[in-house]
């Protein structure tokens, strides 16, 4: 069960489309890292979505906060209690929830948004989706995962990706779980068509 703290959502906003964003919290990236968030809130807004983000007023998640409230694209921050910070987390931009931990956090973002993506990141960013998309291959759920693979940036990652599937340590099937986008249009526009498509599975046999 989730731990909710704070909770200053109203209902119509539960019948919204919502873009989970994971992204990086660093503040010494390059100037086009940023420019890339500020882009996908661009195409977020033209395609009529709202975004929900690890809260944070730092990194890649400060510029889509920023880029969000410019742009007038309604964004919820989800945090757990400890990073709950005024140095970490901007609570009068944004529709806030704070959960009990992390745990609980990364539950409220998986069951509320529509669809995920990953701009780059580090550690946290990585941990984030590749949960998304193991639970995808569990069958958890059926949603869009997209990378947003802009500047080659996770190119090592999809590299050690193809080495599991070359090894069998994966099923070759699943790499149709996630998308490998090179911008934020097209990501969205993987996800405005995105269907389902079940990937057989020889032991949960669905």
């Amino acid at each position: 069960m989730i731990g909710i703290i704070c909770l200053n959502l109203q209902k119509k906003d539960f019948m919204e489309n919502r873009l989970c964003v994971f992204c990086s919290s660093s503040n010494d990236l390059e100037p086009k890292y940023y420019k890339l968030a500020e882009d996908l809130v661009l195409e977020i807004k033209k395609a009529n979505y709202s975004i929900m983000h690890g809260a944070g007023s730092i990194g890649l998640m400060g510029s889509l906060l920023n880029a969000a409230k410019e742009n007038n694209v309604n964004i919820i921050g989800v945090v757990p209690e400890k990073l709950n910070k005024p140095h970490i987390v901007d609570s009068k931009n944004q529709k806030l929830v704070v959960t009990k931990d992390m745990k609980d956090r990364k539950e409220y973002l998986r069951e509320n948004s529509s669809a995920f993506i990953a701009l780059p990141g580090g550690f946290g960013t990585l941990e984030e989706i590749l949960e998304v998309i193991t639970l995808k291959q569990l069958k958890y759920h059926n949603k869009a995962i997209v990378f947003i693979n802009a500047y080659g940036y996770f190119d090592n990652l999809f590299k050690q990706f193809d080495y599991m599937f070359e090894t069998n340590f994966a099923n070759h099937n699943y790499r149709n779980l996630y998308f490998v986008a090179n911008s934020p249009s097209e990501a969205i526009d993987y996800i405005n068509n995105y269907t389902h498509q079940n990937i057989y599975d020889k032991y949960l046999r669905e």
